[in-house]
This record gives structure tokens, sequence and C-alpha cells, in this order.
């Protein structure tokens, strides 16, 4: 398809869109949707409550079950900031990545006027996305969940309910830090209070009973470790990315 002395090229050689058909950038959704980042994925969402819990259930034991009884008072004060920190920091960056926009492309900018307007060399070729009728960038893909193309789109995660691009890719890659460190926290807090309980033969080992205490502690290092074998694998996925810059 000719324009404007350039080609645009377009997979399923859908028109262009008319200049009346141009979306309205100072309606009220508009605006909302520039001011708000939100993935409403039935998915996506289950997962993100599931990581909160999940987290949430680790810093439970570790606290109530592990640090609390303990008699070393010192022990039980630095592990215990150390650890709350971390699901702090953890659980905020999730949430900014979750609710930072990870880079979307503007819905319907593939008109005429706007193409005129990129002052394009002739023979340059520009690509338009089907889907959501823009103009892609170099590297940018569409996300069928999100249903917008991302720049710089890594994957759609359904742990953060959102896709890693462009804009939330650093939050993301401090989530899988602080989700590694985290675990690993849990796990060696594990190791010491297995070998204290049954050291002490369990007695005043902790404020819950036996059975429930090691029900407890079994299903932590079992949380613990798949989440820092999946994290550090991820993290150190991301950061290899990032220093090759791609994607």
């Amino acid at each position: 398809m000719q324009s404007s002395g350039h080609r645009f090229r377009d997979v399923e050689h859908h028109p262009l869109l008319a200049e009346n058909d141009s979306y309205d950038s100072s309606s009220s959704e508009a605006d909302m949707a520039e001011r708000v980042w939100f993935i409403r994925d039935g998915c996506g969402m289950v997962c993100a409550i599931m990581t909160w819990l999940l987290v949430v259930y680790a810093d439970f034991v570790v606290t109530f079950v592990m640090l609390l009884p303990s008699k070393d008072f010192w022990y039980s004060v630095i592990n215990g900031v150390l650890f709350n920190c971390l699901a702090v920091l953890a659980l905020s960056s999730h949430l900014r990545t979750m609710l930072t926009d990870p880079g979307a492309v503007p819905k319907g900018n593939a008109t005429k006027e706007y193409m005129d307007n990129l002052q394009l060399k002739p023979g340059e070729v520009i690509y338009k996305c089907p889907k959501c009728c823009s103009i892609k960038p170099e590297r940018a893909h569409h996300c069928s969940i999100c249903k917008r193309c991302i720049r710089k789109m890594d994957h759609h995660c359904p742990w953060v309910n959102n896709c890693v691009g462009e804009k939330n890719q650093r939050f993301f890659v401090l989530f899988t830090m602080y989700i590694a460190l985290i675990s690993a926290h849990a796990l060696i807090l594990c190791g010491f209070q297995f070998f204290s309980c049954v050291r002490g033969q369990w007695t005043e080992c902790s404020d819950f009973s036996p059975p429930v205490t090691v029900i407890l502690m079994i299903f932590l290092c079992l949380e613990g470790f798949l989440f820092l074998t999946f994290t550090a694998v991820m993290f150190g996925t991301q950061i290899h990315s990032i220093c090759n810059d791609e994607t």
C-alpha cells in the first residue's frame, strides 16, 4: 500500500483508519486509561492474589512459628526485620509492576494524518498492528491479553497480571530479586529451626504443636524452594537480556 512516498506493511492488509475514525485522546475514557493501568484478566488477578497470599503465609510462618518463640532476642529481631523488609520491598515491586503501563502503544494512531506527520523517507517501511490499529515501533509486539502493542515486550507474566515491557521491566527485575532473597532466607531459617527443634526434642520449639509446626515448615520449604528456583532463573535471564539489549 502506497502512502506519501513510503510503504505501509500490514500482515492482514487491514485498511488505514479514516480520519473520522481516529480516537479522541481528550475523552475522559482515554484520560483515565493514561492515569490508571490495570489488566482485567481473571487468571492474572488470581495469580497476583496468590502471590500476595504466599508471601503473607511465608511471613506468618517465619514470624510466629520460628522467630517469636526463639529465646535468642537478637536472632529474632535481626532476622525478623530483614525478612519483613524484603517482603515489603517484594510486594511493593510487584504492585509497581502490575500497575505501571509497560509501554503500550496508543490505539488507533495508524491514520493518514499521523503518518504524514512522521516525515518518513521515501520507500521507508512502517508496520501497523491489525488488531489494535496502531503503528508498531521497532521491537514492539502485540499482547493478546493486554490487547495492546507493547514497546520492547519481554513477555506477559500472569503472576504480576501485566506485560513486562519498556517501562516496568525494572520493577519486575526487582520483584524477582526480592522474592529470590526472601525464599533463600526462609529456607535458611527453616534449616536452623529444624535443627533446633530436633536438638530440643520439640519441647518449647514453637507455640504450635509439633505436628502443626512440621506441616507449616514443610509447606514453607516447598514454597521457598520452588520460588527460589523460578525467580532466580527469571532474574538471571532478565539481567542477561538487559545487558545484551534483547527481549
